[in-house]
């Protein structure tokens, strides 16, 4: 995400005693660490560990496994491979910054370096879920065109257009659109310019956003007109002598008697249905969890610019860790509606035992 000049625990305690030579008692006078501070801190530890050891679980399984070598597990390895950079690469120089007050003091190089990997690799993670959703939505609605060959093409080009429009938005600033860093305020942050404002809070959510929001309108849509369909020719009336006819349109055979018309299903037909209703659950609460963990930041991201409003710091860092706990949920969310991954984890720990 987008890093603001603010901290959750600036009202509990600062470490800039530290670096004026105060002692350790004088710091718990002056700075006193609460059970509320220290219990925050130990929270969004465990976060980025989890967040990256999760991830990275992830990320060995589909290399481990052959038969993850393949879409949509190439989607799957995208997403992780930046939420597991986030976890690296973002969220401890962020958990830093909030320990200091917000004040940077790593240097203009390293600020650079940060904020431009935050917002790459958190517009990379946006990004690949509505890859997944939209890989999710062409299976579902275009099972016959959506054929293998062409389920890989398309991901390997959505997988291209997410790091290259992620590189884009986060290059930007090192190219004079805005600043980054200002030394008398020793803050970090992305770039204030109102114009990069709207251009990377639209091109790393507002987006996607619009995106994954039309795509699981479109599935739902889909599953209600398959269940109505189902319905219409489960059981139908019939005043007619028994006959035996075949459907012309769908792949099923229809029994009639004389008060009732009785449909079977093959196998397959059913097995599919199941399938794309499991997916269509995935997908919506990866998108409502999406959606949750990162319009609040988004919304103060892109008014704070454009009209000076000032938001209160705590709320601010608060919604800068909701949009970063999005990187946790992604592989949660997926895996815990996919039982190979569920069957490649068990056999890869019992092949370490």
């Amino acid at each position: 995400s987008f890093p603001n000049n603010t901290s959750m625990m600036d009202s509990n305690f600062n470490l800039t005693a530290w670096e004026n030579g105060s002692t350790g008692a004088n710091l718990v006078k002056r700075y006193p660490f609460t059970i509320f501070s220290i219990l925050i801190v130990t929270l969004l530890v465990i976060l980025i560990i989890a967040t990256f050891l999760w991830n990275l679980l992830v990320l060995v399984t589909i290399l481990r496994v052959k038969t993850f070598h393949r879409v949509p597990h190439n989607l799957v390895a995208s997403m992780a491979v930046s939420d597991v950079m986030v976890a690296a690469l973002v969220m401890p120089l962020s958990l830093v910054n909030e320990l200091s007050g917000r004040r940077w003091r790593l240097g203009r190089l390293l600020c650079d370096v940060w904020v431009s990997f935050d917002v790459l690799c958190c517009t990379a993670s946006i990004w690949n879920v509505t890859a997944i959703a939209l890989d999710r939505y062409w299976s579902i609605t275009r099972h016959l065109e959506y054929t293998l060959k062409t389920r890989k093409k398309i991901s390997n080009v959505m997988i291209a257009l997410t790091w290259l429009l992620s590189a884009v938005i986060s290059l930007s600033p090192l190219f004079g659109w805005g600043e980054t860093y200002t030394a008398d305020d020793e803050s970090c942050q992305v770039s204030q310019e109102p114009s990069y404002a709207i251009f990377s809070t639209c091109g790393a959510f507002y987006l996607p956003l619009s995106v994954v929001l039309f795509v699981y309108w479109k599935i739902y849509k889909a599953a209600k007109f398959r269940i109505g369909s189902r319905k219409r020719n489960a059981v139908m009336p019939l005043s007619g002598v028994v006959q035996v006819k075949e459907a012309s349109r769908e792949p099923q055979m229809v029994f009639t008697a004389r008060h009732a018309a009785i449909t079977f299903q093959p196998d397959g037909e059913s097995w599919r249905e199941q399938k794309e209703r499991k997916a269509a659950l995935m997908v919506g609460i990866l998108i409502g969890v999406f959606v949750l963990c990162w319009i609040p930041f988004f919304i103060t991201e892109l008014v704070g610019p454009l009209c000076s409003c000032s938001v209160p710091p705590t709320w601010k860092s608060i919604f800068l860790w909701l949009g970063y706990s999005n990187s946790f949920f992604n592989p949660l969310i997926y895996t815990a509606f996919n039982k190979n991954y569920n069957n490649a984890f068990r056999n890869l720990f019992s092949k370490q035992r």
